[in-house]
């Protein structure tokens, strides 16, 4: 990591160190902001004590950023277009950064603030959506251009799907538990059990399924929310200090040969597929003269792309082999072949068994590209874990008492934790992006009608305008903030 700051101008280190400040007081913002969810049923069923509560979660939710991967935090980066991702200079990727993340924070504040279960996912993608919208209008770009629409569909699609899934899947498991056990004390309120059974914790069996699945919330709460930071650190890097991390620089001999090769077959898939694939692809037409000294990515010079890419690889086995400006003309490279392979996997005409061959030379592809150091999953992991250890009693008490006319019950809460835990996990193996803070309180809504307890009219709304409006509000919030930037630097 001391690496990362030597030969830097002042300004730049400046920049840097504040730009990661940022994504880290992010981080950290929403580890008391989304976390709270994680264990407000614990908290409010008395199931643990609040300060144990906490520092668990804290525990869990640093672990799962260490364990997580990095899937979702590059579905998160490549919302912006790889144009725009190639492109970036020093000055650009500051602005990006800096807009996006303080849209983010300001946002993410005040729904906190005021106790709303607000998504730091939607806030932060809406923040990246009005970057690339903001940038598209300022560089006279179509707006069908500006972003990468059909990833942005693809996460849309999971943050809609996943608190109505939450919703309805809590609902059914709440009804199986009262099916199965109508007469258990596992369906009174904490109220009720102090009142009617003098005690003041859950019994045990219950308590046990609810510290487990809290616990279990919170891991894939890290896993996922906390690779969304780690995106957002590898967008600083890339963007401010790109000689540094456009590539792995710990790759081994064994990956660049890899990443060599998958250009090599890939090279041959096409030819394979050139009935398919020939017109779209521009097969035996283009030179590489013809690739443009403002590199941008265009399908049509995949072939000219492939011969250059394995030309700078050529007798490489280590990437500080390569100069600056050659890690980076690597990396578009990289990109811009990712980005046309992911177009044709979706062209009709392929079987299935080749679009899966597609999708291996993919990964292979991106394999040196799409990557974290270790030390940005640390700090990450700290900042989410220290986070979720403060700020957490107002997202507790709408979560607990609010969304219901009455009090939440221990299945209830079991319910909910549950089918948070195993809706973000299979988010996770998607490497798909989704809300755990609409999942959860979703969920609690579901085991509320389920249980004939009836919604707070009041909370729902709120919560359902602050669903409806953070998309839009941190778009709006981002695009003027980097509007500004823009004109600012120009």
């Amino acid at each position: 990591m001391i690496d990362l700051f030597s030969g830097l101008d002042a300004w730049v280190l400046v920049s840097l160190l504040l730009a990661l400040t940022f994504v880290l007081a992010f981080e950290f913002i929403n580890g008391f902001h989304d976390t709270a969810n994680a264990v407000a049923t614990v908290i409010y069923t008395k199931a643990m004590p609040p300060h144990l509560a906490v520092f668990f979660s804290g525990v869990f939710n640093f672990l799962g950023v260490l364990l997580g991967g990095v899937g979702v935090a590059y579905a998160i980066v490549h919302l912006l277009p790889v144009e725009l991702l190639i492109n970036v200079n020093t000055g650009h990727g500051l602005a990006m950064v800096f807009s996006l993340l303080a849209a983010a924070i300001t946002w993410n504040l005040g729904t906190w603030y005021f106790g709303i279960p607000a998504s730091s996912s939607h806030t932060l993608i809406g923040s990246i959506l009005g970057v690339g919208l903001a940038n598209a209008l300022i560089n006279d770009i179509p707006l069908g251009d500006g972003v990468n629409w059909q990833k942005a569909i693809d996460i849309a699609m999971s943050l809609v799907v996943s608190p109505m899934a939450g919703f309805a899947v809590a609902a059914l498991v709440l009804i199986g538990l009262k099916w199965w056990r109508p007469l258990s004390k596992m369906h009174k309120t904490p109220e009720q059990r102090r009142k009617l059974d003098d005690k003041k914790h859950p019994p045990f069996w219950n308590r046990l399924v609810l510290v487990i699945s809290a616990m279990g919330v919170s891991f894939v709460h890290g896993s996922n929310d906390g690779q969304k930071g780690i995106g957002l650190i590898m967008l600083v890097l890339i963007g401010i200090v790109p000689a540094k991390f456009v590539l792995d620089l710990n790759s081994t001999t064994y990956q660049i040969e890899r990443t060599r090769d998958a250009t090599l077959h890939m090279s041959q898939f096409y030819q394979r597929n050139e009935a398919t694939l020939g017109e779209f692809l521009a097969l035996g037409k283009a030179k590489s003269s013809d690739l443009p000294e403002q590199f941008s990515c265009n399908p049509q010079q995949t072939e000219p792309t492939i011969a250059a890419l394995q030309s700078s690889l050529k007798g490489v086995t280590d990437y500080h082999a390569l100069s600056a400006d050659k890690r980076v003309e690597v990396r578009r490279y990289l990109l811009c072949l990712d980005d046309t392979a992911k177009k044709v996997g979706k062209l009709p005409g392929l079987d299935a068994r080749e679009k899966s061959d597609l999708e291996k030379l993919r990964k292979d592809l991106t394999a040196t590209t799409e990557y974290a150091p270790f030390w940005v999953i640390v700090a990450v992991a700290l900042a989410l874990g220290l986070g979720t250890m403060v700020g957490w009693k107002r997202v507790v008490l709408t979560v607990g008492e609010k969304i219901g006319k009455q009090g939440m019950t221990y299945a209830q809460g079991m319910s909910a934790q549950i089918t948070a835990a195993c809706a973000i996990g299979m988010a996770n193996v998607f490497s798909l992006p989704v809300s755990t803070t609409h999942v959860l309180s979703s969920g609690v809504a579901g085991t509320m009608v389920a249980n004939k307890s009836g919604l707070q009219g009041g909370t729902v709304k709120t919560i359902l305008l602050a669903w409806v409006l953070t998309l839009p509000a941190s778009m709006g919030l981002a695009a003027g903030l980097f509007w500004l930037a823009s004109k600012a630097l120009a």
